[in-house]
């Protein structure tokens, strides 16, 4: 572990904003270790996320990887919830540590790669919202010609089950969230 890495079990809150600054999600979370594609974070059931406007309180147990080698995502992998939902990664700019132990308040660029165990199966979503705010933000063309290509390979990889988006790498991670009994 990093030195820079709080141990495991400590709660957390992990920050997003928006590209203009403003504050978008918290998610309430306790730090788990890491492995070699990055470090692990879970949130137990009953546990909060919320960001202007909205609240949600966990309805399953899941993981959030903060890559080691890429900054352009997040993949959260869920178990048992209600409607469904597996994988959940939010493309995303600037996903890294800070040297205070914390993720830093990573930029949340709408576009979404959502894995459900049902008849929708694996999609990009929230395409109109990207649209809608690559104008409102001005995103650069650069970084729309990215994510716009990187949400693809990653829809791909996640539906080919590949490293780290199959059950195999997340699942000791909800084992050892699970294991902590810290739901609420």
């Amino acid at each position: 572990m990093s030195a820079n890495r709080p141990e495991p079990g400590t709660p957390m809150v992990m920050a997003w904003r928006k590209w203009d600054g403003s504050p978008h999600w918290n998610n309430h979370v306790v730090y788990l270790g890491a492995d070699g594609w990055g470090d692990w974070v879970g949130q137990p059931i009953g546990w909060r996320s919320h960001r202007p406007g909205a609240d949600f309180i966990a309805e399953s147990p899941n993981v959030t990887l903060v890559p080691r080698d890429h900054t352009d995502f997040a993949l959260t992998v869920h178990r048992g919830h209600p409607r469904d939902l597996r994988v959940y990664i939010d493309l995303a700019w600037g996903v890294r540590w800070s040297d205070d132990s914390l993720p830093s308040t990573a930029i949340d660029m709408d576009l979404d790669v959502v894995r459900r165990l049902n008849e929708q199966g694996t999609y990009v979503d929230d395409r109109d919202e990207w649209a809608e705010h690559s104008i409102r933000y001005g995103y650069p063309v650069e970084v729309v010609t990215h994510l716009e290509a990187r949400a693809l390979e990653l829809e791909q990889q996640v539906r080919a089950q590949l490293a780290p988006f199959d059950d195999a790498t997340a699942d000791p991670w909800i084992d050892r969230l699970i294991a902590l009994g810290l739901d609420r």
